[in-house]
């Protein structure tokens, strides 16, 4: 009976011993292996602290399946799990499974490696790949003195796709950004690298309730846990340059049960971006006018293999005839505490509607600090001056003149721009050349005119500084 052999077929004995070796790293080896890279991450992450003046918060080195765990079973949450399941007589498991979905598309997977060595790297290497970056501060020792311990929130206007790049890259020294990314973000490679970068996933048009509450509580849980963000208040990218209305949803959703005494600060900072050449201007205009009709796949192949053609090999000084600047201003910060105390508001015990009216209220102020800071560039200021003098022609010295006249008259108005930031005739020579290269300018004999063609482009770049030039 012992003597008795069993035989095993090939595929069965192959397969029991997959499944042994599976076992053994799974239990075995892994566990070693993510003690060992999480030694290491935290290791990094208390060297990091020790630069950054707003350190990463526990909230973002917690497990990301903890704080989806943690969002999913929000009281709010299952309480409008409750309402649709009694309102609309659906299944309480599906609904919940429906939760579950959008807990995980929205909460990210930060790491604080990928953050700063990848993503703080290809920040830094394409910003500096296409521009001649420029940052200011309208007050640096107001900006220092931020409280360590406050949530702070970059309010921004929304120029560019490269928006996100550049402020990464400008902000890497001091706070590491959680960015809201819409849609068309949601592909691979781009989905786990955003993760990974502390980015969550928005969708932008929602009509689902219970979608809105996941996304209300993690933006709440985030903003409570002091997470530094990045919002967009326009909520898309600007289609004629101007700084478009603000959205007051991301705005409410942080301040609706944020407690004014026990809770952390919330400290809103401006920042104002401008670029000599947005590269997706034309695309944008597009979007305006119904009978231009957007670019395929196809067009917009070509046209990013051109770009690199044409600027890969490219000198410095080549580079900034194509493109020129590309400039951040950080304004003043703006606290909420002593918001709600100005106005005697507390957002936790108003109605609706009185709190729709001290968010917009506040939401107006961001918006005119966020004006206030917004590069005067090279460009913005040739394209206006053409702008005020349709179809006439001017020679190169004349433009200087008159640039150097707006200007004067920009910070009569009140403009942030400061007299040693005036642009050298030279910058303002090289301006002419990019809009001459892009055919947004013609030149015969020195004398410049604008393609009326391209007259949509002149208004797009002067409306960033429209709100100065309008002011008299």
């Amino acid at each position: 009976m012992f003597n008795t052999s069993v035989e095993l077929p090939l595929w069965f004995a192959l397969g029991l011993a997959a499944g042994c070796i599976y076992a053994i790293v799974m239990s075995v080896l892994m566990p070693g292996v993510r003690w060992f890279f999480r030694r290491r991450l935290n290791r990094a992450i208390e060297k990091l602290n020790q630069r950054l003046q707003i350190q990463i918060r526990p909230f973002q080195r917690t497990k990301r399946q903890v704080l989806i765990d943690r969002l999913i079973y929000d009281p709010r949450v299952i309480e409008e799990i409750e309402a649709q399941a009694t309102s609309k007589g659906m299944s309480r498991e599906l609904l919940q499974a429906r939760v579950y979905n959008y807990a995980r598309e929205i909460v990210p997977a930060f790491n604080a490696l990928v953050y700063f060595r990848v993503g703080y790297w290809l920040a830094r290497k394409v910003s500096r790949f296409i521009y001649r970056v420029k940052v200011s501060a309208a007050d640096s020792e107001q900006l220092e003195a931020i409280d360590v311990e406050a949530t702070v929130v970059f309010v921004m206007n929304h120029r560019s796709n490269m928006d996100y790049l550049l402020v990464t890259y400008l902000a890497a020294n001091q706070v590491s950004l959680s960015y809201a990314v819409g849609e068309w973000a949601r592909v691979f490679p781009l989905r786990p690298l955003i993760k990974a970068l502390g980015g969550f996933f928005v969708r932008r048009n929602s009509n689902d309730p219970l979608y809105r509450k996941v996304l209300e509580r993690y933006v709440h849980m985030s903003t409570r846990e002091g997470v530094c963000q990045a919002v967009y208040l326009e909520g898309r990218l600007t289609r004629d340059g101007n700084i478009g209305p603000p959205k007051l949803g991301f705005l409410d959703y942080m301040l609706r049960d944020w407690d004014v005494i026990t809770d952390r600060d919330i400290v809103f900072v401006p920042v104002g971006i401008n670029y000599d050449h947005v590269l997706e201007d034309l695309n944008m205009l597009s979007t305006l006018n119904s009978e231009r009709k957007g670019k395929g796949t196809w067009q917009y192949s070509k046209d990013v293999f051109s770009f690199l053609r044409a600027n890969l090999f490219a000198s410095p000084e080549e580079k900034l005839r194509r493109h020129g600047y590309a400039s951040v201003n950080f304004g003043i910060p703006i606290s909420a505490r002593e918001f709600s105390t100005k106005h005697d508001v507390d957002f936790r015990h108003v109605d609706k509607s009185t709190r729709f009216i001290y968010v917009e209220k506040l939401a107006k102020e961001l918006v005119m600090a966020i004006q206030y800071v917004i590069p005067v560039l090279p460009v913005a200021l040739i394209t206006t001056v053409f702008e005020e003098n349709p179809g006439k022609n001017f020679r190169s010295i004349d433009i200087i003149e008159k640039v150097n006249q707006l200007i004067d008259r920009l910070m009569a108005n009140g403009s942030a721009m400061r007299e040693d930031e005036k642009p050298k005739q030279s910058t303002i020579s090289q301006s002419l050349s990019l809009l001459s290269n892009r055919g947004v300018l013609v030149e015969e004999a020195d004398r410049f005119h604008y393609n009326d063609e391209s007259r949509p482009l002149i208004s797009y770049y002067a409306n960033s500084i429209r709100h100065w030039v309008s002011k008299e």
